[in-house]
């Protein structure tokens, strides 16, 4: 179902610097934020290549707290389907959230609830696929906020692969810039390569990509030919 790569960078240990914390009571809570797991979705799996369908959303309480606000939960139930490169394959994955409102006007309460426990509901199912998800946060042992954030060299590889398409060259550790940043343009079957101070996309049906490419900061430079990014040099010490 998933490449090589895929699965080597889903098991990956989690970047600390992506995981957020707040207080509930005396308890430090660590999470990832929605619009993280779902940016990561799309980096690991590619767009159009994994999606979610709500089968239950219910409410499940409401009352009025000592501030005279509206409070409402809502219970989500998702569905998230991951699709292989070719959509010949699927693998599916369910899970439960629940979300809380809490606002002067009950129309905003039910609203709040309602897109955060949908929200939570993906979070949780797609921690399923591993550390990249989240799921390593709920491993009590470990201290995620003290973790280093340096992946393996690997992720200097593509997330994905076309079939029969020659992997790019490994990234040096000088490198300047995350291939991680470009996964969706991997996934399309385009390169990212270095020339000087500049990154460009190399590739074939490019153009017919351009919105994907533009989507990534790269401007079209006609004079080269080529869509290219300017790298940020390393300020002097």
């Amino acid at each position: 179902m998933f490449n090589d790569k895929q699965t080597q960078v889903l098991a990956y240990e989690l970047d600390s610097s992506r995981i957020k914390s707040r207080q509930k009571g005396n308890i430090t809570l660590s999470y990832l934020e929605g619009f993280d797991i779902i940016e990561t979705a799309n980096k690991i799996f590619g767009y159009g290549n994994w999606d979610y369908t709500i089968s239950k959303l219910e409410q499940v309480s409401q009352e009025v707290n000592a501030n005279q606000n509206n409070v409402i939960c809502y219970k989500a139930i998702i569905t998230v389907t991951v699709y292989d490169l070719h959509h010949a394959k699927h693998v599916s994955r369910e899970d439960v959230g629940f979300g809380t409102g809490i606002a002067k006007i009950l129309a905003d309460a039910h609203e709040n609830g309602a897109k955060e426990a949908v929200t939570d509901a993906i979070k949780r199912t797609l921690r399923s696929f591993g550390n990249q998800f989240g799921n390593s946060l709920y491993d009590k042992s470990r201290q995620h906020q003290n973790a280093p954030s340096q992946l393996p060299s690997q992720t200097q590889q593509q997330y994905q692969q076309t079939p029969q398409q020659t992997e790019p060259p490994q990234n040096t550790s000088q490198s300047t810039y995350s291939p991680q940043e470009y996964a969706s343009l991997f996934n399309l079957g385009l390169q990212i390569v270095e020339q000087g101070n500049d990154i460009v996309v190399m590739g074939q049906d490019i153009f017919a990509k351009k919105d994907s490419i533009k989507a990534c900061g790269f401007r079209w430079d006609g004079a080269r030919k080529l869509w290219y990014k300017t790298l940020q040099q390393p300020q002097a010490a």
